[in-house]
């Protein structure tokens, strides 16, 4: 985790993501084992797990020898990087948490997980000329069909209108991480570990005057669960996914990332059917069908996206050079 990610293959990007996006799922059902156990807030516990996360990963860089970067960048523009990420990061985070007070769970989750994919494409297309080309469209607009038949299946949704906007709000906030994030890989400046660190001090830094008005110190019955749950989000949904999830954004594009992290509503949903003892329901199994469809296709025309390229500059770079 400590390469710069504009090294990294495009295939192990995908996996990443992947693993990132399965992760990222078990954060709500760890969350919802936190809220019964204990008095603590969603901004507390948004605090904590980047807070946490971060002192996991400062340990990592401590520990593991990190390889030297060809491309060295002035202080300046790292503080700005680390500034505007973190920042995004906050508005997501905090933003989503505030729209499931607003207006329910479902209806957040599919805002801002449904905005988030149409506004990182728009961005990509503006922003750094990437097409999504009509599969993709087709893949983008099955994930999102899934997404809605997966979490609104129930039909006990609540939609108020402030809800809603937080929700968008939060998919702004994801979709400039993600879309930055793509960016400075594509310039070769893009360091997962770094980028990781930068984020998570600056959100947490953020976050904290809200967690001490909202009540920083939970209190439990079981309060020694609760620790184990709180080491639990920071380790693998935040320290893990997140430094997976900056690596495999650096070299995969921005639409391709934000499908394949539609797998986190996938995710909850099978940790809530194997371990909360939900009812598995058509709608469940027909969402999450279509939307690990749509991730497989779009994973599988990446890939081959990227062989292709990197076929025709191997037959480029062989060409001989005409004498002059």
């Amino acid at each position: 985790m400590s390469n710069a990610a504009v090294g990294l293959p495009v295939g192990r990007g995908l996996l990443y993501l992947i693993v990132a996006g399965a992760a990222w799922g078990t954060a709500g059902a760890a969350a919802s084992l936190v809220y019964r156990a204990s008095d603590l807030g969603p901004v507390a516990l948004s605090f904590w797990r980047c807070a946490a996360g971060l002192a996991l990963l400062l340990a990592a860089r401590l520990l593991t020898p990190r390889a030297r970067t060809a491309r060295s960048e002035p202080l300046g523009r790292r503080a700005s990087r680390a500034g505007v990420t973190g920042l995004a990061l906050a508005v997501f985070q905090t933003a989503y948490f505030a729209a499931v007070d607003s207006t329910g769970l479902a209806v957040a989750t599919v805002v801002t997980l449904g905005a988030g994919p149409v506004l990182i494409a728009l961005g990509a297309r503006l922003t750094l000329g990437e097409r999504l080309g009509r599969g993709g469209i087709v893949a983008v607009a099955g994930a999102l069909t899934g997404l809605g038949v997966l979490v609104l299946g129930g039909g006990e949704a609540t939609v108020r209108p402030w809800g809603v906007l937080l929700a968008v709000v939060s998919a702004a906030g994801y979709s400039l991480m993600t879309l930055l994030t793509r960016r400075w890989g594509r310039d070769g400046g893009a360091d997962a570990a770094s980028t990781s660190v930068s984020a998570f001090a600056v959100t947490s830094l953020c976050l904290l005057p809200f967690a001490l008005a909202e009540g920083l110190v939970p209190h439990a019955a079981d309060l020694g669960r609760v620790l184990w749950l709180l080491a639990y989000i920071a380790a693998v949904p935040t320290a893990l996914a997140y430094g997976l999830y900056f690596a495999g954004a650096a070299v995969v594009r921005s639409a391709t990332v934000s499908v394949i992290m539609l797998l986190e509503p996938v995710g909850a949903a099978v940790l809530a059917v194997l371990l909360l003892g939900e009812r598995l329901t058509a709608a469940t199994l027909a969402g999450t069908l279509l939307m690990l469809g749509a991730v497989a296709g779009l994973s599988v025309a990446e890939a081959r996206d990227a062989r292709d390229a990197r076929d025709a500059g191997d037959a480029g770079a062989e060409e001989p050079v005409p004498a002059v």
